[in-house]
């Protein structure tokens, strides 16, 4: 299946998924998230936004990438058409899809959202702020991955979410 891992438990699919956000450029943590997803066998990576130049999204490109993106653009995304070129998934507004059974909703920034874009989202990712977030309000998860690239924060992180039970880790992608 070439990078996607499912877990088979009873008549359950149990997938896991790669989340990522504010890459901006870092070239090394980026290589070393997707070396990290690899690993952990997710089934699909969401990408909340501000990749920055195209350059960056030829690493996670359709055909380099041997597992499903799903992204949306961020605030700091200013060369959108050469990104659409290199990602034709990459979508100006919020990401809605369903796996494994949950609804999931994506954006970069959570003010973006209106309430009704994610009443009835079991997962929220969201980017921006390049702080981590990682609550459960009533039975849906509230998720920021903070930031790839580590320049504000001086921490590089991605999270592994399993759809099963609808938790996530936040790891650490540093050098």
């Amino acid at each position: 299946m070439g990078g996607r891992v499912f877990y088979h438990i009873g008549r359950h699919t149990i997938m896991k998924i790669g989340v990522i956000s504010d890459t901006h450029d870092r070239l090394p943590t980026l290589r070393r998230a997707i070396a990290l997803f690899r690993r952990q066998g997710v089934g699909a990576i969401f990408h909340a936004g501000d990749f920055v130049a195209p350059f960056t999204a030829k690493l996670i490109a359709p055909s380099e990438l041997d597992i499903p993106l799903h992204c949306c653009f961020g605030n700091n995304d200013g060369e959108r058409a050469g990104l659409k070129t290199i990602l034709p998934q990459v979508v100006d507004g919020p990401v809605k899809l369903t796996l494994d059974g949950r609804r999931i909703v994506m954006h970069h920034f959570i003010d973006w959202l209106k309430p009704a874009d994610y009443a009835d989202a079991d997962l929220v990712i969201t980017g921006h702020t390049h702080s981590v977030v990682n609550e459960t309000v009533g039975k849906r998860l509230m998720l920021n991955p903070g930031e790839c690239c580590g320049w504000v924060n001086d921490r590089c992180t991605v999270a592994v979410v399993d759809l099963a039970t609808l938790k996530a880790d936040i790891v650490e992608v540093h050098e």
